[in-house]
């Protein structure tokens, strides 16, 4: 079973990830309330991993203000691969490492080797977090070994940012139910995909603990854009309306 996971949900809202390429986008969305900051390189993949001097720039920019989580790359699932990509990214002093699960034979002897790693970081252990692609194939059987391997978390994200988003890939009930099935083994649940504003009321009733944006925080609604402030702030304020809109109806 996997242990509780720091990013469960708290005062009935999704917790807000934001990705980030620098220690200066990380700065601005602190400033506009994001709850995770997410180093990522939006310019080599949908799960791009930056430089590990990059890496540890943004963790001490954050300065334990909040969480930070980082991404290993658009890897193949090879257990050896994962395994050192993880070792390596967990020493830049992130909290948590996220791993992409991407089709293949490899993937649950991937997540039983991760799950015996020892993630030490420079400022403790990090936790792992697998993301499962939805626009390209999702294995729900996967989801008790991750709780048995020990991850905190799974994410639900797209591979291809430019032909639609994760409402695109799955409708809501498909999404409802896997969510459903990752809280059974005591998973956190993220949910990301080229998500805009306009998806978040969409959402905010399938109980996610967080959810996951990088476009819609940019210039010109473009993943590789620099971050706005407004965006931000936007993607913030439209998370708090949408919970309070559902609270008040419950």
């Amino acid at each position: 079973m996997a242990p509780l996971s720091p990013l469960r949900r708290r005062d009935g809202r999704p917790g807000m990830l934001a990705s980030v390429r620098c220690g200066s986008e990380a700065e601005i969305c602190l400033a506009a309330g994001a709850d995770l900051i997410d180093a990522k390189d939006p310019a080599t993949g949908a799960l791009g991993a930056l430089d590990d001097r990059e890496i540890a720039r943004i963790v001490g920019t954050v300065s334990g203000r909040r969480l930070v989580s980082a991404t290993v790359g658009d890897l193949p699932c090879d257990p050896d691969v994962l395994v050192g990509a993880a070792l390596r990214t967990a020493m830049c002093g992130v909290d948590l490492v996220k791993i992409g699960l991407w089709p293949g034979p490899g993937a649950a002897s991937a997540i039983m080797a991760l799950g015996g790693a020892r993630l030490e970081g420079r400022f403790g252990r990090a936790e792992l977090v697998a993301v499962m692609l939805a626009d390209l194939s999702i294995d729900p059987t996967l989801l008790p070994l991750l709780g048995r391997a020990g991850f905190v978390a799974v994410m639900l994200d797209t591979a291809g940012k430019s032909g639609g988003g994760l409402l695109d890939a799955l409708s809501r009930p498909e999404i409802a139910t896997f969510v459903q099935a990752a809280r059974d083994e005591n998973l956190a649940v993220g949910l990301a995909g080229s998500l805009r504003t306009g998806h978040i009321a969409a959402l905010i009733d399938l109980d996610a603990d967080i959810l996951g944006f990088r476009g819609a925080l940019c210039e010109g609604q473009s993943r590789t854009g620099a971050i706005a402030p407004s965006a931000v702030l936007a993607v913030r304020e439209a998370i708090w309306a949408a919970a309070g809109v559902r609270q008040s109806a419950e």
